[in-house]
């Protein structure tokens, strides 16, 4: 016998579901990275405008700062396919409250995009995933890049594993030490954070910034000779914790606030 829910009863079990959330970590933020899917030019230009004259002044009105929009590297195949909008919440209910009173109807700039007619839609399709920050960064980080803002370069990676036990191991790992060596070689790190809603979990997801792609690439030469990685690296409590990484070099947009 299949159970049936109606959609009001899955959106409190969720709801339920971000309260535990919410009383067991309230010092730590939740992050959604929106991706949309587009296939065009005239879509990429209809999101831009959306997120910048929409989206991100009514988060503001909300209280929510800093959202970053990045996009892939000119060399990515997937340049031109793919717009990733990270926003940070201080907390699981300030997502909840935020996200089930957003209403795109209310936005003062946002009506090309919302009536879009379904034969010339703005987008492919939305992908969502939401994160909860790691214990050892419990927020989220400005970067401080000194280059010019075109050349700079934010590294999003996933880290998947191949039981949800070896997950937890692969996050304790970051807390135990990753982070710290990270922060020590000047990565810029903008969040780090365990998926809770995603497309690939079990994963944890995190993000670093750079000057410009010279920057990254002697920054990971530096971590890969650094003395703290190469002992942490082969501790025999943190090993098989990862089956797949997912690496994605994006540049900011003009608009982007971090």
């Amino acid at each position: 016998m299949k159970l049936k829910f109606a959609p009001s009863c899955i959106f409190l079990l969720l709801l339920n579901v971000f309260s535990v959330f919410a009383q067991k970590g309230h010092d730590r933020s939740i992050f959604e990275i929106k991706i949309y899917h587009i296939s065009s030019p005239d879509q990429e230009k209809s999101i831009d405008q959306f997120l910048e004259k929409a989206y991100i002044p009514a988060m503001h009105d909300k209280g929510i700062k800093h959202i970053g929009v990045f996009k892939p590297i000119a060399s990515d195949e997937l340049n031109g396919k793919r717009i990733y909008v990270f926003t940070p919440y201080s907390s699981a209910n300030e997502y909840m409250d935020i996200s089930s009173n957003f209403h795109l109807e209310d936005l003062k700039n946002g009506k090309d995009y919302q009536y879009a007619s379904h034969e010339n839609p703005p987008f492919d399709r939305i992908e969502s995933i939401l994160l909860k920050a790691f214990s050892d960064m419990p927020g989220y980080d400005v970067p401080k890049l000194k280059g010019p803002k075109e050349n700079r370069i934010y590294e999003l990676r996933s880290y998947e594993s191949p039981t949800e036990k070896l997950f937890h191991n692969k996050v304790k790992m970051f807390n135990s030490g990753e982070v710290e060596i990270f922060d020590n070689l000047g990565f810029n790190a903008i969040f780090y954070g365990e998926v809770i809603a995603g497309s690939s979990m079990p994963n944890l997801m995190y993000m670093t910034s750079f000057d410009n792609m010279a920057a990254e690439e002697a920054k990971w030469k530096a971590f890969s000779d650094d003395p703290a990685w190469n002992k942490l690296k082969v501790d025999p409590e943190y090993q098989n914790n990862v089956s797949h990484i997912d690496k994605f070099l994006l540049y900011p947009t003009d608009y982007s606030e971090l």
